[in-house]
C-alpha cells in the first residue's frame, strides 16, 4: 500500500507540473496586452513598459514560465496587479466558500445517488426503477447553470423559502447553510443522476456474480447480501470517481458563484480574466488543479484500501 502511495504521489506531482505549464501557455495565448488592459487607453508608452517590466511580461515566455515554477514551489504566487497584496492570500480567502460548496453539492448527490442506484438495482424493472432511470439522463443532461438559473427564480424571488444572492454573513452558520442549499442543490443535480446509474450497472454486475449466488443458495437473507456482499463491492467504482466528481464540481462551482453572486476562487478567476490581472487567474486555477489532483489521489487511495487488487494496476 506504502508503495502504491508513492507511485500515486508522484504521478500526482507531474500532472501538476504540466498542468502549471500548459495553464501558463495558454495564459499567454490570450488575446491582448495585459499591461495596455490594465492600465487603460490612457496611460503612455513609458507607463506601460514599465509595467511590464515591473511584472516581468519584457521577459522570453521561457524564462517568464521557470520563475513562475520557482516561485509556485517556494510557495510565492505572485502579487495582485491592483492592490500589491499577495495573490496565496487572496486566493485562499476565497477558497473555503468553494470548497464547501463543492463539497455540499457531492454530499448530497452521494447520499441521494447511491441508494437510488441500489434499489434501482434491486427492483429491476419496477416503476422505481423506471422513474430512477428516467430522473437520471435528464439530471445528467441539463446543465448546471441552466439548474441555477431556474431555482434562483423559482425558490428566491417566487417562493422566497431561500436567500437569492450572497453566502451569508460571516459567524452566522444558520444563515450560511440557508444560502448554501440551492447552489449545492444546482452543481450536484447532475452528479445524482451520474451515481445512480454508475450504481445501478455495478449491482446488476455484482448480484450476477458466483459468489452472490452461493450466498443465496446456503438461504442467507436476501438484505444481508445486498447490504453486506453486493452493495460493499458495488460502490468500488463511485469511491474511485468521487475524486473527480470533486474536480468537476470545482469547476462547476464557478456558474454557481456568479448565478448567486457567492464569493469564491471561481468568481475570483472570472472577474481576474476580465481585468487580465494574470497572477491571481495562474494563482487561483494552481490552487484548484492541486485540490483536484488530491482529491483524486484520496480517492484512488480510499479505493486501493478497499479493494487491493487494484493496488497493481499503476
Amino acid at each position: 500500500m506504502l508503495l502504491y502511495a508513492l507511485k500515486r504521489l508522484g504521478l500526482m506531482a507531474a500532472i501538476v507540473l504540466v498542468a502549471m505549464t500548459i495553464l501558463f501557455i495558454m495564459i499567454h495565448l490570450v488575446p491582448g496586452d495585459p499591461a495596455s488592459i490594465a492600465l487603460g487607453p490612457r496611460a503612455t508608452p513609458s507607463m506601460v513598459e514599465e509595467f511590464r517590466s515591473r511584472m516581468g511580461l519584457d521577459q522570453p515566455i521561457v524564462i517568464q514560465l521557470a520563475r513562475f515554477i520557482g516561485n509556485v514551489l517556494t510557495g510565492d504566487m505572485g502579487a495582485d496587479v491592483w492592490t500589491g497584496r499577495s495573490v496565496a492570500g487572496i486566493v485562499f480567502n476565497e477558497l473555503p466558500y468553494t470548497v464547501v460548496l463543492a463539497l455540499a453539492g457531492l454530499g448530497w448527490a452521494v447520499l441521494l445517488g447511491i441508494p437510488l442506484g441500489c434499489y434501482s438495482a434491486v427492483y429491476r424493472g419496477s416503476w422505481l426503477d423506471r422513474i430512477t432511470g428516467v430522473f437520471s439522463v435528464a439530471a445528467i443532461a441539463v446543465p448546471s447553470f441552466v439548474v441555477a438559473i431556474y431555482l434562483l427564480l423559482v425558490f428566491a424571488v417566487w417562493l422566497r423559502w431561500f436567500p437569492a444572492l450572497g453566502a451569508g454573513p460571516p459567524g452566522d452558520p444558520l444563515t450560511q447553510a440557508k444560502h448554501l442549499v440551492l447552489p449545492a442543490f444546482a452543481i450536484g443535480l447532475g452528479w445524482v443522476g451520474f451515481l445512480a446509474r454508475l450504481v445501478r450497472a455495478s449491482m446488476l454486475e455484482i448480484m450476477g456474480e458466483n459468489h452472490i449466488r452461493t450466498a443465496r443458495a446456503f438461504g442467507l437473507p436476501r438484505r444481508k447480501i445486498i447490504y453486506r456482499y453486493a452493495l460493499k463491492l458495488a460502490v468500488l467504482p463511485t469511491v474511485a470517481l468521487l475524486g473527480v466528481g470533486m474536480g468537476r464540481l470545482l469547476s462547476g462551482a464557478v456558474f454557481a458563484e456568479i448565478v448567486f453572486n457567492r464569493p469564491g476562487v471561481g468568481r475570483l478567476v472570472f472577474e481576474s480574466v476580465n481585468a487580465r490581472n494574470y497572477p491571481i487567474v495562474l494563482g487561483a486555477v494552481m490552487v484548484t488543479t492541486v485540490l483536484f489532483a488530491l482529491s483524486t489521489l484520496l480517492s484512488d487511495l480510499a479505493a486501493a484500501a478497499l479493494d487491493p487488487r487494484t493496488r497493481d494496476k499503476l
